[in-house]
């Protein structure tokens, strides 16, 4: 998903690690976030993640706090600079005040950006809910936060609900949000939110990206399970041995490396394509019943049909 969305910065919460290499964070990057800033789960309980791709972005000041990571970051191709945030709130009602004040006391000077997300386990409005079990006090608590800290939240254009407890008759629930100031809000004000397939997740991700932002052309990348797979070395050697016009040795070899890696792109696409394929159609039937389950019960069919896809 990271990958397929060309995002530069992905936040995670509850990963449930402890601890964390760079061999897995770039794995958990799709190779193409290769920083990353984490806070350890205590035990199997929490964790943030934050990756990011450094040719794009820079992230400086880094704090790590009890719910948050905070850093600064500035992006490169135009030196502008902003606060992110992103948020684990807690799950036990006891501790949902102590959140509530560390969001008061994480909020920057005056004229900061400032852009705040994740996964707040709590909501400030009736309507997030698809049931009347609500805490009102809660609710109004984190209002009072939210008005505190002068954020208003970002739209979510497709979902009204983010979790589900994935049961029969689910019940349904908007956790996970961007909130951002009014100095962030007028700086990149060409944004768009979208909630895309939960796939294997209770949570459905949100991607936040630039309404006309221009898709990169993805480079070509050597998948190292290639050389398991049939054909693979009858490919190369075929690529590889097409004549070159070119006489310079440099010339020549990247000649001969640009024949062999369209040469395997196209082999590779050929032999996969029909799964991927069917795996983003799995994504998009999901996103379907996500948003269906919002106005309507799902059928015993469309109900085992979700779950299996998600399997």
């Amino acid at each position: 998903m990271i990958a397929s969305t060309t995002c530069h910065i992905a936040c995670l919460q509850e990963t449930k690690l402890q601890s964390l290499d760079s061999t897995l964070a770039r794995f958990l990057g799709a190779y193409k976030l290769n920083q990353f800033t984490f806070k350890p789960a205590q035990g199997t309980k929490g964790g943030i993640l934050i990756l990011w791709n450094d040719s794009t972005l820079d992230l400086q000041n880094i704090q790590i706090q009890r719910y948050s990571i905070t850093a600064t970051v500035t992006v490169r191709y135009n030196a502008a600079s902003f606060m992110l945030t992103t948020i684990y709130g807690p799950s036990r009602r006891a501790e949902k005040e102590n959140f509530l004040q560390h969001l008061r006391q994480i909020k920057p000077m005056p004229g900061t950006k400032w852009v705040v997300m994740g996964d707040f386990n709590i909501i400030y409005k009736a309507r997030d809910k698809n049931n009347r079990n609500l805490n009102l006090r809660l609710m109004r608590l984190f209002r009072s936060a939210l008005n505190y800290c002068e954020l208003n939240e970002i739209h979510l254009q497709n979902r009204k609900y983010t979790w589900s407890n994935e049961r029969r008759h689910p019940t349904l629930v908007r956790l996970d949000r961007f909130f951002c100031n009014e100095e962030w809000d007028t700086t990149f004000d060409d944004h768009v939110l979208h909630a895309l397939s939960s796939g294997h997740s209770d949570h459905c991700p949100l991607l936040l990206a630039h309404a006309t932002g221009p898709r990169r052309p993805s480079p070509f990348k050597f998948e190292n399970f290639w050389v398991k797979l049939p054909r693979f070395q009858e490919v190369v050697q075929k690529a590889w041995s097409q004549q070159t016009p070119h006489t310079e040795p440099f010339h020549r070899l990247g000649h001969k490396l640009f024949t062999t890696a369209r040469a395997l792109r196209d082999w590779s696409r050929n032999l996969i394509s029909d799964a991927r394929l069917k795996l983003h159609m799995a994504q998009e039937v999901i996103l379907r019943f996500d948003i269906a389950q919002e106005s309507r019960s799902l059928s015993d069919a469309e109900y085992r049909l979700r779950a299996n896809l998600k399997k």
